[in-house]
């Protein structure tokens, strides 16, 4: 078994991850930003880093994190959203690899998403050209390409859809809006417990250099999908205009890894 996993990035997905690999019985290193923090990654079993990369440099031990990892799990999230100002994603993610380049890891997973795709039509999968036409998918490729480029490196890429789980889903934010458009997209969605059993599984199969959408296999519309939630929820649903019959990208996988090797843990349905 590989021994010692490093994971940038103890947020959301990060945190819950570095605790299920710990119960499997992989020694785990973290980083986070918050001296908060610390205290909690110690208390759930993970050896905590505080460190923070930005364009300028990196702040904190990073050579000491990455020393005798067997693999390091990339999980920074691009930030370019929203107002205020927005630092180079770009530029960080070369100054980790940089840092990299300086010790014996050999394997990485690089969490990326779909947004490369950008505004692709019909069924997406890992085949298709990437366009992305967003600011983050635009950093998100090149730094995919980075680190496949890098014949040191093996490095697997998974391209996650919208993260779905506990206190994040998109229909809080979408509850009694009116005149939305898009009804008819297809929604390419991922829910925390799988996002968490792919990467468990790459892991255990030893499936490196390779590129996975990690998305569910089923995709209702938006419409269908949004309105059922609220109700569920007992919330006000939202409200789509009418449209025609416009083609949207529907996300899938052709890796036979996912499809021979992977199970969902969870349901859109």
């Amino acid at each position: 078994m590989t021994k010692n996993i490093g994971i940038i990035g103890c947020g959301w997905l990060g945190l819950p991850l570095a605790e299920e690999l710990h119960k499997t019985g992989y020694s785990i290193r973290g980083t986070t930003t918050s001296e908060e923090k610390i205290a909690l990654l110690k208390s759930k079993g993970i050896q905590p880093f505080k460190i923070s990369i930005s364009e300028d440099g990196i702040n904190g031990p990073i050579l000491e994190f990455l020393s005798t990892l067997s693999i390091l799990i990339i999980n920074i999230p691009p930030g370019l959203r929203g107002k205020g100002p927005k630092e180079s994603y770009i530029k960080k993610i070369k100054l980790l690899h940089a840092a990299i380049r300086k010790t014996e890891i050999k394997r990485v997973i690089f969490a990326s998403s779909t947004a490369v795709y950008g505004e692709a039509d019909g069924t997406v999968t890992e085949k298709t050209k990437p366009v992305p036409n967003t600011a983050s998918g635009v950093q998100l490729l090149e730094c995919e390409n980075l680190l496949l480029n890098d014949e040191k490196l093996q490095t697997t890429i998974i391209r996650f859809g919208g993260l779905i789980g506990p206190e994040r889903h998109p229909i809080t934010m979408l509850s009694g809006r009116e005149n939305l458009k898009g009804g008819n997209a297809p929604i390419n969605l991922i829910h925390l417990d799988d996002c968490i059993g792919i990467i468990k599984s790459i892991i255990h199969h030893n499936h490196w250099n390779a590129i996975l959408n990690a998305v569910y296999p089923q995709h209702p519309t938006k419409e269908e999908y949004y309105i059922k939630e609220a109700l569920k929820r007992g919330i006000a649903p939202p409200h789509y205009e009418l449209e025609n019959n416009k083609t949207y990208k529907s996300i899938t996988t052709c890796s036979l890894f996912l499809i021979n090797k992977y199970d969902f843990l969870t349901s859109i349905n």
